[in-house]
């Protein structure tokens, strides 16, 4: 499989890790920014499971929960614009999501999955998810699986349908419209929560990984969260795709993804465009929950909707931030090495978060610097 694309001098190890990975893969992208340049952007194999499609340089992949680290930007753009309080409680913003003992969770707080609605016990019709109005108000109206607060456990799916009540009750406008009018559209970036039908045609098809991954002891809460049959929609339609799911959906060109999370690197710039004073990056980036997750099986450093990297698979600095996106895709940034990656790819694997393939990836490209 050919690959295509950029390596700045000096970064040839990344190009050769890339195309000894490619043999992993059916297609994939990696890309890297440091100090607001592109010093890598590669992609090759194909883009659909014939193999018939080449990936593109416009190839776009779902990136699933990758999609929350570009999410929390959004939202932190929003509390730097006083649109939002981080310590407000939630329910002051969205009244009917105090139901249930949820009337003193902060916005902060739900951002780091300590909200206590990790997903439906009850069972649902899964075309709920298909509708995010309604997906919303069904969530607000759960009782919490722990008091708010209290534990963190990691909300795959509803966080998406919380953050972007929030975004919309607070500026009047989608969290799709702002990442599209406010960074993507004047940064050229090709990053897309609710993809258009017209952009559908270069999306990447999916293949499904040969099995689950290792949550150990099914509790209620990773039940409600993953292992249920109503736990999520079906993927991959035009429906899905067109629709907005800020934890997600998120659709991108790993260049995409590396250039948003360059926000991460730069406290809050992107290609020299400063989208969060420094205040603003510091409440994003602020701890919020540090602990065993009781959904995911790790320890989790969470911050305002991005992990920090206490376990050390966003590079070696424990400094950056970043998101892992179900099957394998990546996002992050380092303040210290001032760099950012993304990775995507339509072979998924069974790996919750550290996917070796972006993991070998980040190794050469820090060997690199």
């Amino acid at each position: 499989m050919s690959v295509e694309g950029f390596v700045a001098p000096g970064f040839e190890r990344v190009q050769e890790a890339f195309e000894a990975g490619l043999a992993e893969e059916l297609g994939a992208g990696f890309a890297a920014v440091r100090d607001g340049e592109v010093v890598v952007d590669l992609w090759g194999g194909w883009a659909d499971r014939a193999q018939s499609k080449p990936w593109a340089r416009d190839t776009i992949a779902p990136v699933y929960s990758t999609t929350k680290g570009v999410s929390a930007l959004v939202l932190a753009m929003l509390a730097d614009r006083g649109l939002i309080d981080y310590e407000a409680p939630l329910a002051s913003l969205w009244p009917a999501f105090g139901a249930q003992g949820k009337d003193r969770v902060t916005i902060a707080q739900t951002l780091a999955h300590q909200a206590g609605v990790p997903g439906f016990i009850a069972p649902i019709d899964p075309d709920l998810w298909l509708d995010p109005p309604a997906c919303a108000q069904a969530i607000a109206a759960l009782a919490p699986m722990w008091p708010p607060g209290s534990a963190s456990g990691y909300h795959p799916l509803t966080w998406g349908y919380i953050v972007g009540e929030i975004a919309r009750r607070a500026s009047g406008r989608s969290l799709g419209s702002i990442l599209r009018e406010d960074i993507c559209g004047p940064l050229g970036i090709d990053f897309q929560i609710g993809t258009p039908e017209s952009e559908h045609a270069r999306c990447a098809e999916m293949r499904k990984p040969s099995r689950g991954g290792e949550f150990g002891e099914i509790t209620p809460p990773r039940k409600a969260a993953f292992f249920t049959p109503w736990a999520a929609p079906v993927r991959g339609s035009a429906r899905w795709r067109s629709i907005e799911i800020p934890s997600a959906n998120g659709h991108a060109t790993a260049l995409a993804v590396a250039r948003l999370y360059e926000a991460y690197a730069s406290e809050g710039e992107i290609a020299g465009t400063r989208l969060l004073s420094h205040e603003g990056f510091a409440a994003l980036t602020q701890r919020r929950w540090k602990g065993d997750d009781l959904v995911l099986p790790y320890n989790i450093d969470w911050r305002t909707g991005v992990i920090g990297n206490s376990n050390g698979i966003y590079g070696p600095n424990a400094e950056a931030f970043g998101h892992s996106g179900m099957g394998g895709s990546v996002g992050f940034g380092d303040p210290v090495a001032r760099v950012s990656a993304g990775y995507v790819m339509n072979k998924q694997s069974h790996h919750i978060m550290g996917d070796p393939r972006a993991g070998r990836l980040i190794e050469v490209l820090y060997a690199c610097l």
